[in-house]
């Protein structure tokens, strides 16, 4: 991986605060972004440099994690933004997701880089509350409406209907934001098309006591789905990081917004092909799920989640599992 050398940081650039970021962050499509040239300020970067370095890190930037802003788009923006610095802008930035961020600092090396990024991830937790009491953020009232609603724990929006999110049953809001311009990733899940994320966070909102997950190839994307469950719940992901696409920074970074979930890491020992949940392992509420793809892959092609009627039959492989080494991230 190509990192961003601290020499080509600008030592002067003062620590981020809330005030300096607060109009930095906009909602386009539905999600909470910031762009890249102000992201390139914030880090001391030319921003050409910036989304070199990015683009040579381009397979951890998914597009859910960063997409270019169409023509209309950043027109709409820049007639809003009061301050002349945009004015020389030539060219159609691209917008970083929050997730997104957090990819870019992994990216960015240097004590710099480092303490900034700390800085962000403080803000952006005190920003989620933010955007929902702040109407500033959001031009008109079905966007805002979708702004509130996003900020939501991804919980209330599986509990619309008890065993089943279905499309007909998410709110207006909620359902033409699906349809709309912006990628919107769906799966199927016992036979129902359902929104990949709010799937794979739907049945993690079920689990009483513990949550193993059996996946080969994970990246950051797959902790973030982690991150409504309960304190209660303690989380195992049996992998062999395929392409060491986890990594130490990766979980730091994670771990450092989410620091009442903790996760152990165990091989699989190259013997597991498929995917699999497990909820509350040999617990009366035990439920396990076979997966067609990776959480992290989820929705890019059709893919299905089949909850097994005969769960037992697994234990054995479980069992197994339990007793390989840890993992080792790098």
């Amino acid at each position: 991986m190509n990192a961003i050398e601290e020499k080509d940081a600008d030592p002067k650039i003062a620590i981020i605060s809330e005030e300096s970021i607060r109009n930095k962050i906009y909602i386009i499509r539905g999600q909470q972004v910031m762009l890249d040239f102000e992201l390139a300020e914030l880090y001391g970067y030319e921003t050409k440099r910036f989304n070199e370095q990015i683009k040579n890190n381009i397979d951890r930037f998914d597009d859910d994690f960063r997409f270019q802003l169409t023509k209309n788009e950043f027109e709409s923006l820049r007639s809003k933004k009061s301050t002349s610095s945009w004015g020389g802008t030539r060219y159609l930035p691209y917008a970083f997701t929050e997730q997104g961020i957090y990819m870019v600092m992994t990216v960015l090396k240097g004590t710099l880089a480092v303490e900034q990024s700390k800085a962000l991830i403080r803000i952006f937790k005190k920003m989620k509350d933010y955007i929902a009491s702040n109407q500033q953020l959001v031009g008109d009232k079905p966007l805002q409406a979708l702004a509130m609603q996003l900020v939501r724990n991804t919980n209330e929006i599986a509990e619309i209907k008890n065993d089943m999110v279905r499309k007909s049953d998410l709110p207006e809001i909620i359902r033409s934001f699906g349809f709309s311009e912006a990628k919107c990733e769906y799966l199927i899940l016992n036979g129902e098309t359902v929104e990949a994320a709010v799937a794979y966070r739907t049945i993690y909102s079920r689990a009483k006591e513990s949550i193993c997950i059996i996946d080969n190839y994970i990246d950051i994307k797959t902790l973030y789905l982690l991150n409504d469950i309960s304190a209660d719940v303690t989380v195992t992901i049996f992998s062999d990081n395929v392409g060491n696409r986890l990594r130490l920074n990766d979980y730091n970074l994670f771990a450092a917004e989410y620091p009442s979930i903790n996760i152990n890491f165990k091989k699989t020992g190259g013997i597991i092909h498929d995917r699999y949940i497990i909820l509350d392992y040999e617990k009366p509420t035990e439920q396990i799920y076979h997966c067609g793809a990776s959480s992290k892959d989820a929705g890019n092609r059709v893919t299905t989640i089949s909850k097994l009627t005969d769960s037992a039959m697994c234990h054995p492989l479980i069992n197994n599992l339990m007793l390989n080494r840890p993992i080792v991230l790098n």
